[in-house]
């Protein structure tokens, strides 16, 4: 019954005109970032948090939220028809999306895409409604001991599941963690790595960090990359699909979801991990093997609910535990913070509101995406005309903009200038800086939880094996490093990556 009455009240909340507004300028924004190649969601969320200080927090939430899950959607406009994944997600459906456009199939491609995504966004909403409760009172019984673990895990997961090198992501996290302990220490009210630097002593703020390491150093790079951007010439037509293609697609679509339900919940999954598992999943199952890769339908199904589930599952241990799955939910953290909100369970009771309002947004938001996104296709594709080269010095002038607005300092536009610069090196020696934000978000809440749990145990370190969830979370966590340093399993995800 509680869940029926949330429901009722997250539905109430979400078609308040101001919050349907703001949903709608949420998944617009979300799907021309989603279309452009190189502004991904975190930049573009990031570069929005001081603007949503006026806001309400329901409101601001839904908002950022409507970015997050409508990127999903413009990244599959331009894999289909460009050739050009506009977000990292949208890269399988270049795969198979791409040579429908080429038979002159655009048409069903980007209907199959849109239905897709709408399918997995239902069903995903469906278990955020039916998780949050339980999880959210089996967090109630955490105590510091079991966060401490539960951080744990989830940092190492960020590891695990990183691209690239796992010396790299594992020196990126504890980066992170060391960014992440600046300033005057709470306790005993020393000054820890601020060098003499006042605006230290408050520690680093998370904004800029973002801004410059996802926003500014990525479009960087992007401005080394010569654009190859050539639209398929055949007309886009068909975009109501056949009854065969909807047959074909609808159990790839069906596992594609459930995969990306699943994938979405684990810490550090990322955006790439749901789709390009549900692709290898299908291609394994289809009788018609060849077809992927020449324009199967459901290898353009499955990747794109898996991305749209996974996207929105993602909130759910933002919402019951307050730990962030990816660096976009980190980002969403630092949202609530910003409004007074702590992260946690208690937020399900004490902001119902909100939590819910979110939830029902998360429906609403994905039926407007369906309707605005087929019959508008031209006018993205068209954005595409926009080169970088023009696109660069507006988002460094907002970027510069929004920073100095969160503390009215140009230290935070220096910090931000000097991230970019870090970040690009990142991207040139490879290392994913998405683990470093992890890391520097959820630091203090390490650092924190881990004294409390010495403070409770009289300095007794066995009290994390003592306690039986904590010592099943550690327990996971050293399997997961068991499993990394065997050879076979180190070999099998280079190859995954690589693919």
């Amino acid at each position: 019954m509680d869940l029926f009455s949330n429901l009722a009240l997250g539905l109430a909340t979400a078609v308040e005109p101001i919050n349907l507004l703001y949903c709608l300028i949420g998944v617009v924004i979300g799907t021309a970032i989603g279309v452009l190649p190189g502004i991904g969601p975190i930049p573009t969320v990031a570069l929005l948090l001081p603007f949503t200080f006026g806001l309400d927090a329901t409101s601001a939430f839904i908002m950022l939220a409507g970015i997050f899950y409508g990127a999903q959607y413009g990244g599959s406009t331009t894999a289909i028809l460009v050739n050009v994944p506009g977000e990292t997600s949208s890269v399988v459906t270049c795969l198979d999306g791409h040579k429908m456009a080429q038979q002159g199939r655009a048409g069903p491609a980007l209907a199959i895409a849109a239905i897709s995504s709408f399918y997995a966004g239902t069903i995903a909403t469906v278990v955020i409604c039916l998780l949050s409760l339980p999880l959210s009172a089996l967090a109630l019984k955490f105590t510091a001991v079991e966060y401490f673990s539960l951080l744990v895990l989830g940092l190492l997961a960020a590891v695990v599941l990183a691209h690239g090198s796992v010396m790299k992501a594992l020196a990126m996290v504890l980066l992170g963690l060391l960014l992440g302990l600046i300033g005057i220490d709470v306790s005993s009210g020393a000054a820890r790595m601020t060098f003499g630097v006042a605006e230290l002593g408050d520690g680093i703020d998370f904004v800029p960090v973002a801004m410059g390491l996802f926003g500014l150093g990525e479009i960087m790079a992007n401005l080394e990359r010569p654009p190859v951007r050539q639209v398929v010439s055949q007309k886009v037509r068909d975009l109501i699909p056949s009854w065969a293609d909807l047959k074909a697609s609808f159990p790839a679509m069906t596992r594609g979801t459930l995969i990306g339900c699943i994938l979405g919940v684990l810490p550090g999954g990322g955006a790439a991990l749901p789709p390009f598992t549900a692709y290898a999943v299908e291609k394994k199952l289809s009788k018609n093997k060849a077809m992927f890769g020449h324009g199967a339908i459901e290898g353009v199904a499955a990747p794109e609910a898996a991305n749209n589930a996974g996207a929105q599952t993602s909130f759910i241990p933002l919402l019951t535990l307050g730990i962030p799955a990816n660096a976009l939910m980190a980002l969403m953290i630092g949202a609530l913070m910003m409004h007074g909100i702590q992260p946690g369970p208690q937020i399900m009771t004490e902001q119902p509101q909100l939590v819910w309002g979110v939830i029902a947004s998360m429906w609403v938001g994905n039926l407007m995406l369906l309707v605005i996104n087929l019959p508008l296709v031209g006018i993205w594709v068209s954005m595409l005309k926009i080169p970088y080269r023009l696109m660069f010095p507006a988002i460094a002038l907002l970027c510069c903009i929004g920073t100095y607005g969160i503390a009215n300092s140009v230290f935070n536009i220096w910090l931000m200038l000097g991230c970019a610069l870090v970040g690009y090196f990142f991207i040139k020696v490879g290392a994913e800086p998405a683990p470093l934000l992890l890391g520097l978000v959820l630091g203090p809440q390490l650092e924190e939880n881990f004294r409390r749990a010495m403070l409770l145990s009289d300095g007794d370190l066995l009290v994390f094996l003592q306690r039986p969830i904590s010592a099943v979370l550690l327990v996971v966590a050293a399997m997961l490093i068991l499993v990394l340093l065997s050879p076979t399993v180190f070999r099998k995800r280079k190859e995954a990556l690589a693919e």
